[in-house]
């Protein structure tokens, strides 16, 4: 892992990836306490989360024409939505997509391209033994298009967004492992088609083509589980000799959560949901 802010000797470990015990909210809740948690203890903290089917907006798609349509359309489809507290646009997660926090300390000391850009070495790192050409550049016809977007052979299968709080930085991504990630986009591109209704916009919303996405069993062609990815992840950094800290929250950790949620509860309460999140 070839970046500063992954030179460490021990990683505190939080394993959330069983989608029937935490919603979203309480995912990005949890990465708001820990980023006030690392604050203060310095240490780097490495967390694992799956949802069930959840569609997670970005703040520009809340002010989209006709968001109750997409909304509706999406809720049709069996998906929950939520609007999150980092950057970026709409997102497709369920239980084929890991999705993986690195949370770091003293962001003071580094520029938010650092955290990017470790996030990046940590997946390469991953899956250097595969031997694929991963590269990190925007994929502009993809969902949530941005510059450290991470393809194979110009197929998106993962995107990075990055929270601030305090003095901690949590460097999230979403891995699409198992399944069809074209089906995911084409999910996306529908709910923009209903969001849109072709009017003029403000803001320019991605035009999604689904044939510019992938998951990781798919590019790699071979089947793939997100359980052998989490395993994956801890027997590598086993090898590199990095002490892996199995630690939930603690009581100050769950007070700061406790908190975190009720901001996300308050910004998503006027979302025409047919279903929480």
């Amino acid at each position: 892992m070839n970046h500063k802010l992954l030179d460490i000797n021990q990683i505190r470990f939080i394993d959330h990836s069983d989608p029937s015990l935490s919603t979203i909210s309480q995912s990005f809740a949890t990465d708001d306490a820990l980023c006030l948690s690392v604050s203060q203890s310095k240490e780097t903290v490495m967390r694992y989360w799956v949802h069930e089917p959840t569609i997670v907006l970005g703040i520009p798609d809340s002010r989209l024409p006709h968001i109750q349509d997409g909304v509706h359309y999406l809720s049709e489809q069996g998906y929950n939505v939520i609007i999150r507290n980092s950057g970026g646009l709409a997102v497709a997660l369920d239980e084929g997509v890991l999705n993986i926090s690195l949370i770091f300390p003293d962001t003071k000391q580094s520029d938010i391209h650092d955290g990017y850009e470790a996030m990046v070495g940590f997946i390469k790192w991953l899956f250097q033994d595969e031997q694929p050409m991963i590269e990190a550049y925007e994929i502009e016809q993809s969902y949530c298009p941005g510059s450290y977007d991470l393809s194979i052979n110009g197929q998106k299968f993962a995107g990075i967004s990055q929270r601030r709080v305090k003095n901690g930085s949590a460097v999230q991504i979403y891995l699409c492992v198992e399944g069809d990630g074209s089906q995911r986009a084409e999910l996306l591109k529908q709910f923009y088609n209903k969001s849109i209704k072709g009017e003029q916009t403000k803001f320019n919303y991605p035009n999604v083509n689904p044939e510019v996405m992938a998951s990781l069993e798919q590019l790699l062609n071979k089947k793939i589980t997100v359980s052998q990815i989490k395993e994956q992840i801890l027997s590598r950094l086993h090898s590199e000799q990095i002490d892996v800290i199995h630690q939930p929250l603690n009581e100050q950790e769950f007070n700061w959560y406790e908190s975190r949620l009720e901001l996300m509860q308050k910004r998503n309460k006027d979302l025409p949901l047919t279903k929480r999140s």
